[in-house]
């Protein structure tokens, strides 16, 4: 059963293409992983003022531990523009990107990241470490945090309690399950 997500899509008007609406459309790609039951994280990427790329993290639903959001969108932007090189785009990500999509965005030439909620411990844009300014990498780019910040930690914060009390209950319910079985075999 598909969890059902308490948030709701955002369409904001096209007249006004700022960090704001680019990172909204990458919020609705994480609505979109939540019901899939993915950890909500989504991304678009940017090229001349028009998304070229949408995706959202599908590591659980298809066993790959590299499926996240930013690394599915930059395949995508590639794809659509036939190069590699993605030094005329930006990408819009709800969280700071770990490590692996970091290092993927430093090797795709990205040319800015904007990212919502910051990730002190795991995020390598400016959270542990910032791997689009390190000193003797031939590409560096600039990135931008705290993007929509309330509204992207909201999203994650609400998935990661309902994942902690789907565990906590069916803890429980194990844990009642054994004691009356145990009672049933004293009898």
């Amino acid at each position: 059963m598909q969890p059902l997500c308490p948030f709701e899509k955002i369409f904001p008007s096209a007249l006004k293409r700022d960090a704001d609406y680019f990172m909204t459309h990458a919020y609705n790609e994480a609505i979109e992983a939540w019901k899939k039951d993915e950890v909500p994280i989504g991304a678009v990427i940017e090229h001349k003022g028009q998304i070229i790329a949408s995706a959202h993290n599908q590591s659980r639903s298809t066993n790959d531990p590299t499926a996240h959001a930013e690394i599915l969108a930059i395949s995508q932007a590639a794809s659509f523009l036939g190069d590699w090189r993605l030094n005329e785009c930006a990408l819009y990500v709800t969280k700071e990107p770990c490590p692996m999509c970091s290092g993927a965005l430093v090797i795709s030439r990205i040319g800015k990241v904007y990212y919502g909620l910051p990730d002190p411990k795991m995020g390598c844009v400016g959270g542990a470490t910032d791997l689009g300014a390190l000193p003797e990498s031939n590409h560096k780019f600039e990135s931008v945090g705290g993007v929509l910040e309330t509204l992207n930690h909201e999203i994650l914060k609400a998935f990661f309690d309902m994942k902690r009390q789907a565990n906590a209950t069916k803890k429980a319910n194990a844990l009642k399950e054994n004691a009356q079985s145990t009672n049933n075999d004293e009898e």
